[in-house]
């Protein structure tokens, strides 16, 4: 069911790391959006992950802070500055979507010794047509700028004509290491925006079945959306993150 809602859907993501007093390296990731405030936790030795961890502090139904758990199966994965060398790893399927997405930027973050990346996303609800504009700021910088038509990128090269579905995450081997992992940050969170448009309360049963663990046929049953979960940034995209701070810092 439609909720009628119009405005702007916004996300953003944090990722810090350090080097720990244990002789480990670790990431820290989280991101927050309508549907989600997530936190995954990553660290490495001699370029390994050797341990994760995860906390779903707001989540759409009530497997997802299960399904952060499966990410123990990353343990052992080689540091790798590609975000999507991941999927390499394990069935992305079998996974919380956006907890392995956050997984995957920490493991980079690792790779590439990088100390800190901030990503915000801001896209206008979709008109009657199904256009809107999407931008991603990195580090408070605007790094892209598409003009979507439903999911396929109408503008600008070279995204134009691709589709945002299956073969947009082979399509951004082609890009240089940070951009790819923008524009498969901007990616994911126009898959997510598409979310503002409906009702969730009535949604009961459809959904994204087989996308992620939880939404898996046999999990069906055990399943329970939680629309109470949702908050609307729309008009106040600066309470994002507004208490991880200390968290992202390591001072907690």
């Amino acid at each position: 069911m439609a909720s009628g809602q119009t405005g702007t859907f916004r996300r953003r993501i944090e990722i810090t790391t350090r080097e720990m007093p244990d002789g480990n390296s670790q990431a820290r990731c989280v991101v927050e959006d309508d549907f989600h405030h997530f936190r995954v936790v990553v660290s490495a030795r001699e370029g390994r992950v050797v341990a994760i961890s995860n906390d779903a502090l707001r989540s759409p139904n009530t497997l997802c802070d299960a399904a952060g758990g499966r990410l123990h199966e990353l343990i052992g994965t080689a540091l790798d500055p590609s975000c999507a060398a991941v999927q390499t790893a394990t069935d992305q399927f079998q996974q919380c979507t956006h907890q392995f997405d956050l997984a995957g930027l920490g493991v980079a973050a690792l790779a590439l010794g990088r100390p800190r990346r901030v990503y915000q996303a801001t896209i206008p609800d979709r008109a009657e047509d199904g256009r809107t504009i999407a931008a991603l700021d990195v580090d408070g910088m605007e790094a892209l700028r598409w003009e979507v038509n439903e999911m396929t990128v109408e503008a600008p090269e070279p995204y134009a004509g691709h589709s945002l579905g299956a073969g947009f995450t082979r399509f951004t081997r082609s890009l240089p290491c940070d951009e790819a992992e923008a524009a498969l940050v901007l990616r994911r969170a126009l898959f997510v925006s598409q979310g503002r448009k409906y009702d969730t309360e009535f949604l009961e049963r459809s959904g994204p079945v087989g996308g992620c663990w939880a939404w898996q046929p046999e999990r069906m049953d055990t399943l329970r959306r939680l629309p109470e979960n949702r908050i609307s940034f729309s008009d106040r995209a600066e309470a994002l993150l507004v208490g991880d701070d200390d968290w992202l810092a390591f001072r907690v």
